[in-house]
């Protein structure tokens, strides 16, 4: 039985499905929301203002912030009695899930699924995480 599933999103709309799709597959599953914010570094977008900043954790739940008031919108939308916990983890996106895993029954992620292209090949982090992962990960499109 799966009660316990981590979600990780990055505010693209396939997180957003995942999350859906994990609400509705596991309604009495406890669900957690990952964020995932990237270690400093000048080659990052987000992280190049991380860098700056004097509490790292502090600046990266604010990163997070948006992503989390999103899921809980999609929950509430969704009805039920769903309470999302939410985490924020810093680092590379395969990494902290990979990391986080050990503690779920199962990881439901988003990937591409636009074009013919982008169908026939799963993203590059959801297929690192399936192929890392020791618990079962559902993939959404």
């Amino acid at each position: 039985m799966i009660s316990r599933v981590l979600v990780p999103m990055d505010g693209s709309e396939m997180s957003e499905r995942a999350l859906e799709y994990a609400l509705e597959a596991y309604p009495d599953a406890a669900i957690t929301v990952l964020r995932v914010v990237g270690e400093p570094s000048p080659m990052w977008g987000e992280a190049t203002g991380l860098s700056l900043a004097d509490d790292l954790d502090e600046v990266a739940a604010e990163h997070a912030q948006p992503t989390f008031n999103r899921a809980r919108e999609i929950a509430e939308r969704a009805g039920g009695d769903a309470e999302l916990e939410t985490d924020v983890q810093l680092g590379t996106p395969v990494r902290a899930i990979i990391n986080c895993a050990d503690d779920y029954d199962t990881v439901v992620i988003g990937t591409h699924g636009g074009s013919v292209a982008e169908r026939l090949f799963v993203g590059k982090v959801a297929e690192k995480v399936v192929r890392r992962s020791p618990v079962p990960v559902v993939i959404v499109r």
